[in-house]
């Protein structure tokens, strides 16, 4: 009997650039090694299989049996491997041209190493934009999966979603499946025969349908709970026996295989779009808690609901970099890496061209640039890696330029897209990116020997989930749920601990605060903002020397509503681990003291460890670095990592008092809600009594150092170069 209807079974295995190898081991041997083993000897069934490109080369180096065994599949023509872009990225952060050479790579890889030739591609995170179909033909794809979703948002009803469609871009054709949402909620959470039994009673009225189950590996063992249920109670064994049993009608087919027996439902043009959750995740907080609110109320009415659920969706996936403008800042750095290796391309050595953009792609993938069900953007490793590899390409790219020798420069642009132009001072030590229009804020600090940004920080934010934590946890122990429907909290307590921050959590801001603030305020959020210059413009200016360069940034503004001025100069040497700030009070009142603070952050530096503390200037050691501090008169600070390998000292040359505790949000991820440490705050702080001029005057040294490296002393002479 011929089957009358194809199930294409597609799964997507994914483990970010930055991972801890212990998570790609659990993920193996919970999901992918079971699930291959369960669906080898189903010798009649077939599926789609991609696994992303850092997956997919941890597995050739760790487990490379597992590539032989997915090799023989392939070969026996049970499994089709789907492309992609090598290191996963969303495609719309790319330029064009990483577009295309990423997915050719991730190509020729998959040829070299397991023999054949790719047709399709899985689109990360389904996020998909209409112009992607040129790049996609021109970088050899024929097809790939999104979800019913987007075809939902083209004006396509779920009955006419049992195939796929042609689109096309400047006359370039791709092959677009929808995937079904209904199935991802089916499989694997919900009992056997209700799959099976979905699918029969739609071909029943629509014979030679193709149905698309697209959706993460992990489900099957890894995702919570999963794991008993998939493979110890035997649920995955039930599914592909049922698939068997019923293969008289219904064919488990590859995507290629479906193209090759099917035609196409016709053509589309689908809009900007994603999966659903997607959607809602990327809208601003407030119109996400409003829109999950009007949802669960329309849904109350069944009936219509049902009319106008396929036209209801959230917001743009491009929107993250709004929403979250940390975000924004790994893009507008990755794309000064790409831009300066598109512009280096034939003239530096082949090699070194092709080290830096294998970084600049690892660079690109998608994990920490946005935030959803899982950690993302929130888990510091993540986005400490983007800027590991994205410094690496670009020291690569200097390295080139300068050879050995010691070099600075200063370069005014808009470097984040905002409007406003950014500083960047850079040498072959360190980078610091000043933001004049952002209160003179330094918002990026790059380590050279590390390829460590010690901004990478994270502003803390309402959530809409924080709505789920502070009802607390909830979750039926007797069924397997979706990560979407679990409130599981890591740790007891996470209610008491969401805090918010008003500013970005960077450096050089500048607060006037009351004369008794404390620590627990100002760590709380609760101490009250007296100036206007933390976040408001300040002028900008640059100044160079023979080896050395300074921006100098003033504002006029004021404090409990008295005139005063700042200005704030930082200066970096080439050659030199110091940054020199100095600050100058002007215009400041003679009959009442002032509470000055300035905020430095630094990120990478996790609590919890005895090799990662603070110290004094003299070395002796303070506590960890999630200890809270409040020091008096003191001449200055030291935060060191040891596994990092990197020393912070902060000197200061007049007595202050200081402030410093660690950041932590209160998250979510596919285990649940937990708290994650974001940076260490850092905050000097001064009682200033003018007595004469209404002038006053700080000067502090900032050193980054590389505990690995040779001293200063050791090193041999190098020339001194600087760039104007």
């Amino acid at each position: 009997m011929t089957p009358t209807a194809q199930l294409c079974l597609v799964l997507h295995n994914h483990q970010p650039i930055g991972n801890f190898d212990g998570v790609f081991e659990q993920a193996y041997q919970d999901s992918y090694l079971p699930f291959l083993e369960v669906f080898e000897p189903f010798d009649q069934l077939r599926i789609s299989l991609h696994t992303s490109g850092p997956l997919m080369l941890w597995l050739a180096e760790r487990h490379p049996e597992y590539l032989d065994r997915v090799r023989t599949l392939v070969q026996q023509g049970r499994v089709e491997i789907i492309g992609g872009p090598l290191y996963e990225p969303i495609l719309s952060m790319l330029p064009s041209r990483d577009r295309i050479g990423q997915i050719r790579a991730y190509s020729q890889w998959i040829h070299e190493h397991l023999g054949t030739k790719v047709a399709g591609m899985w689109t990360p995170e389904r996020v998909w934009e209409s112009h992607f179909a040129s790049d996609l033909a021109d970088a050899g794809i024929g097809y790939t999966v999104l979800d019913d979703f987007h075809f939902h948002a083209a004006g396509l009803p779920k009955e006419q979603l049992t195939g796929y469609f042609v689109t096309e871009e400047d006359g370039r054709l791709l092959r677009v499946f929808p995937g079904s949402e209904q199935l991802r909620y089916l499989i694997p959470f919900a009992p056997v025969d209700q799959t099976i039994d979905y699918i029969r009673g739609v071909s029943q009225h629509q014979p030679g349908s193709v149905f698309v189950f697209g959706d993460d590996g992990e489900k099957f063992g890894t995702w919570p709970d999963t794991q008993q249920h998939v493979y110890g109670d035997g649920w995955l064994q039930r599914f592909f026996e049922a698939l068997t049993d019923n293969r008289d009608w219904l064919a488990t087919n590859t995507l290629a295989q479906a193209i090759d027996s099917t035609p196409s439902k016709g053509k589309i043009y689908l809009p900007d779009c994603s999966y659903r959750e997607m959607t809602e995740w990327s809208l601003p907080v407030a119109q996400q808690v409003q829109f999950e609110d009007a949802t669960h109320a329309l849904q109350n009415d069944h009936e219509r609901w049902q009319a106008i659920q396929p036209f209801v969706r959230g917001g743009f996936w491009r929107n993250f970099k709004v929403k979250y403008p940390e975000a924004n800042e790994m893009y507008s750095r990755m794309l000064s890496v790409s831009r300066r290796l598109a512009d280096t391309e034939g003239e530096i050595d082949v090699d070194a061209w092709r080290s830096a953009q294998d970084h600049l792609y690892r660079g690109q993938c998608n994990c920490s640039y946005w935030h959803g069900a899982f950690g993302g953007i929130y888990l510091p490793h993540l986005r400490n890696a983007v800027y590991h590899h994205l410094l690496t390409a670009d020291n690569i790219l200097n390295q080139q330029r300068y050879g050995s020798a010691a070099w600075v420069e200063a370069t005014v642009e808009d470097y984040d897209f905002d409007g406003d132009q950014e500083v960047r001072l850079s040498s072959d030590k360190m980078v610091a990116w000043m933001a004049p229009a952002r209160g003179g804020r330094m918002y990026e600090l790059d380590m050279r020997s590390t390829a460590h940004n010690l901004l990478a920080t994270m502003q803390r934010q309402p959530e809409s989930y924080h709505r789920k934590v502070l009802a607390g946890p909830s979750v039926d122990g007797d069924a397997v749920a979706s990560i979407h429907d679990r409130v599981i909290f890591k740790q007891e307590g996470l209610d008491q601990m969401l805090q918010y921050d008003r500013y970005p959590r960077k450096s050089l801001m500048d607060h006037f605060l009351d004369e008794d603030a404390t620590i627990d305020a100002v760590s709380k959020g609760d101490a009250i903002e007296r100036g206007d210059f933390v976040d408001l413009p300040y002028e900008a200016k640059l100044r160079r020397a023979a080896n050395r360069i300074q921006v100098q940034m003033r504002r006029d503004g004021n404090a409990w509503g008295i005139p005063l001025s700042i200005t704030k100069a930082v200066t970096l040497a080439g050659g030199s681990d110091e940054l020199e700030i100095a600050y100058l009070l002007e215009d400041l009142p003679l009959d009442r003291p002032l509470h000055f603070a300035i905020e430095l952050n630094f990120a990478g530096l996790p609590s919890g460890a005895d090799d990662r503390y603070f110290s004094d200037l003299q070395g002796e050691r303070l506590g960890q670095l999630g200890k809270r501090l409040d020091l008096h008169s003191a001449s200055g600070i030291q935060l060191t990592d040891e596994w990092l390998g990197v020393d912070v000292g902060l000197s200061i040359d007049r007595p202050s008092g200081l402030w410093a505790f660690p950041v932590e949000s209160v998250s979510q991820s596919e285990g649940g809600f937990e708290l994650v440490h974001q940076s260490v705050c850092v905050m000097p702080h001064w009682i200033i009594n003018c007595e004469n001029d209404g002038r006053w005057a700080v000067t502090m040294r900032l050193s980054i150092r590389d505990r690995n490296a040779k001293s200063s002393s050791q090193q041999h002479d190098v020339d001194q170069a600087v760039v104007v």
